[in-house]
């Protein structure tokens, strides 16, 4: 059996669990074997007190998080992604600067489980100035990166061992938008690939597009899809991309103005038509607010929202026919500018990253409803950006 032959049916059988588990689990993380025991990964700013990625246990029962330490010491890894075979954990260092060349970097580490400890394997540039995001190919045998204030994104080959290999995929985006202070150039702000590794979603904050490449997952390497890229609105700044879990609608956070717009998406031709866009802030808001993360629950019934600023969690509701995004609360985030959320592997927790108050805020969700509530667990660190799970047993 070839190793695509192999890869091939490794998909099939993960889609079909994922079905199962979303009809018999509805909210929990979906193909996730539960424990009650997790290492936390968080990545940071490093330029007001934290020096690199934290590690820290989360008690899911008890909902509780707890400091183990320094996991490693590395600059700015803004966006953590941990492997699907869970032994290797990757950093986008978010860098202006690397090796005296207009690029970041991107570190590759070895996870030891016991102790929560992260060992670089090695460190590599990529590609473009301030890369802020990362994602993985169903295979695990590449890894996808958003180069923001170098309007570009990057492929990488991995190894066996972890390592990151010399780049096999670039794309140069170029243009601007109509906001001549945050969009006087290409932004590439997230990298995520359709359910079948066909097409990558790269939002462009600074062209108002979210630009689609056809993906080799064989070759690793990306190529303009026809249509090349999809509408947003002038002046929107695209940032982050969400597939729904039953891969025909998509959701796009636009952080210049605060808006989630809805997409019907075509898996054949790549197309993604927009049906709808709704504010993530109160109707009567007046100040400045910047829209940052997104993420949709498991079950694909309800959608969540972050504003910095208007420091908070807007909660939405999804029609389960059409995917139309209904408003049920906007709560306060805890802190200041929750620049990163996430759910706890369990479902039933959201823990969100106020970068600019140094915390990290637990909020219990309500299954039926959507609706979150604070836990009253915080946990103080100095500019957390990103966060990722990881079973202790």
């Amino acid at each position: 059996m070839t190793f695509e032959t192999l890869a091939f049916l490794r998909r099939i059988a993960a889609a079909s669990a994922i079905t199962f588990l979303l009809l018999c689990a509805p909210f929990a993380i979906a193909g996730a074997k539960l424990h009650s025991k997790y290492l936390v990964y968080v990545g940071t700013y490093t330029d007001k007190g934290s020096k690199g990625i934290y590690a820290y246990h989360l008690d899911t029962t008890k909902g509780e998080l707890s400091l183990i330490g320094l996991a490693a010491a590395t600059e700015n890894p803004s966006f953590v992604v941990i492997h699907p075979n869970e032994h290797f954990l990757y950093a986008a260092n978010e860098l202006s600067k690397y090796e005296g060349k207009d690029s970041g970097a991107i570190s590759a580490f070895a996870i030891d489980r016991a102790s929560g400890k992260l060992t670089l394997l090695n460190q590599v540039p990529s590609g473009g100035a301030d890369p802020c995001y990362l994602s993985f190919d169903k295979s695990g045998k590449h890894l996808l990166v958003a180069n923001y204030t170098g309007g570009s994104v990057s492929v990488f080959p991995l190894a066996s061992d972890g390592k990151l290999g010399n780049a096999s995929g670039f794309m140069q985006h170029k243009g601007s938008s109509v906001n001549k202070e945050r969009q006087e150039g290409p932004h590439a702000h997230s990298i995520d690939l359709s359910a079948d590794d066909r097409f990558a979603m790269v939002s462009d904050l600074g062209l108002d597009q979210v630009v689609i490449d056809r993906f080799d997952d064989t070759k690793g390497t990306l190529t303009s899809a026809n249509p090349p890229f999809a509408p947003v609105d002038a002046g929107s700044g695209p940032r982050h991309f969400k597939f729904h879990p039953n891969h025909k609608w998509a959701y796009l956070i636009s952080e210049l103005h605060n808006t989630v717009t809805r997409y019907a998406f075509d898996s054949k031709s790549g197309e993604l038509h927009v049906k709808q866009t709704i504010s993530t802030l109160p109707e009567d808001f007046k100040g400045h607010s910047e829209a940052a993360e997104i993420q949709i629950s498991a079950s694909g019934k309800f959608l969540y929202a972050s504003n910095r600023g208007y420091d908070s969690i807007a909660v939405f509701r999804l029609d389960p026919s059409t995917g139309e995004l209904s408003r049920v609360e906007i709560v306060p985030s805890g802190g200041k500018a929750p620049r990163y959320f996430t759910f706890d592997p369990s479902g039933s927790r959201l823990l969100v990253a106020n970068q600019d108050s140094g915390n990290i805020v637990m909020f219990n969700i309500d299954r039926k409803t959507g609706k979150l509530t604070q836990t009253g667990d915080v946990t103080k660190l100095d500019s957390p950006v990103s966060m990722q799970f990881l079973a202790e047993d």
